[in-house]
């Protein structure tokens, strides 16, 4: 199967353009390759998956209805997509706050120029990363995909949520079956510079402080990247609705998830705290028992696991990844 994977030089997106070309799918991948974050993560990604038999990559931006058509347009003559996995978006909650425009923009009207794309070109699968942070200061913990929604706390947190109605709305109305992923707080070696886990490594393997937002008592879901690729692919594969949890299951406290990148790194850190975001949540926990039973997925990897890989890559790579702003 041809697959377009948007976003594929992502964190998350690479990880699943690679599951797709290892078991022989052919993948066409699109970015931007913006600015958002330091664009050297997006390199090494991309470089991995560069030259691989199956695998093409265009420099397109998903806001850009045109050059979206033009992706699809070209892929006509292979007989097109079988299925669109929409990774891209602006993330981030806290800079949402600052420039909601650039989050409309790429996670709705990127996502409204796919479905467009696909109503045009008869493709019958899409795929969309959504997030926890749909769920608001829900006070329900674990959180469920049929609770109440609570109230929502950021642009980027509203904007995940337009996403989704506008795939329900494209299913109702043009048949498009699409599957809503929710992910929980992911992880991993090259991950995003301005989450927890890379900047913590960061700062700890340097020896800088660490800094908090509030008193470090909140939890966080903390699922692994290979996880969540991996019930990508599983929710691909089955075709079903959703939307579907994929998280770990085993909130951690940031404290504690500290604690672990101290005992990785080999090294006591300083912790200074700052005053908390309006925007965070006191706590993400994902009921995970519907992605169990319909997907037949579970997370594999731990908290304390990734951790200790997340440290392993970055001291690999650490005469460039030291260098990598973390706002």
């Amino acid at each position: 199967m041809r697959v377009l994977v948007t976003g594929g030089a992502g964190f998350i997106g690479a990880a699943v353009c690679e599951r797709l070309l290892a078991r022989g799918d052919s993948v066409v991948c699109v970015d931007n390759l913006n600015d958002a974050y330091d664009v050297r993560l997006k390199e090494w990604r991309l470089a991995r998956l560069t030259g691989r038999p199956g695998f093409t990559f265009a420099r397109v931006d998903v806001a850009d209805a045109e050059a979206v058509h033009g992706v699809f347009e070209a892929a006509r003559s292979g007989g097109g997509f079988g299925a669109v996995v929409n990774l891209a978006a602006r993330a981030g909650i806290r800079p949402s706050l600052e420039i909601p425009r650039a989050y409309y923009e790429t996670n709705v009207l990127g996502t409204l120029a796919l479905l467009e794309a696909c109503r045009s070109h008869d493709v019958p699968r899409f795929v969309l990363a959504s997030s926890s942070s749909v769920y608001g200061d829900s006070p329900r913990i674990p959180f469920r995909e049929d609770d109440p929604p609570g109230r929502l706390l950021s642009p980027y947190a509203a904007s995940k949520q337009a996403a989704e109605e506008l795939c329900r709305v494209y299913e109702r109305l043009h048949g498009i079956r699409s599957t809503i992923l929710r992910y929980f707080t992911v992880f991993g070696p090259a991950g995003r510079p301005d989450m927890s886990p890379f900047r913590f490594v960061q700062w700890a393997v340097e020896g800088r402080p660490i800094r908090v937002f509030g008193d470090g008592t909140q939890t966080r879901d903390f699922t692994y990247v290979d996880d969540i690729a991996d019930g990508t692919l599983a929710a691909l594969d089955r075709g079903a609705e959703g939307p579907y949890n994929l998280g770990n299951d085993h909130p951690v406290r940031l404290l504690d998830f500290i604690a672990l990148v101290e005992k990785a790194v080999g090294r006591k850190v300083i912790v200074e705290h700052l005053p908390p975001s309006p925007a965070d949540v006191p706590a993400t926990w994902a009921d995970i028992s519907r992605a169990r039973t319909e997907l037949g997925w579970a997370p594999r990897v731990s908290c304390a696991e990734g951790v200790g890989r997340i440290v392993e890559w970055y001291r690999e790579n650490r005469g460039w990844a030291a260098g990598v702003g973390t706002g």
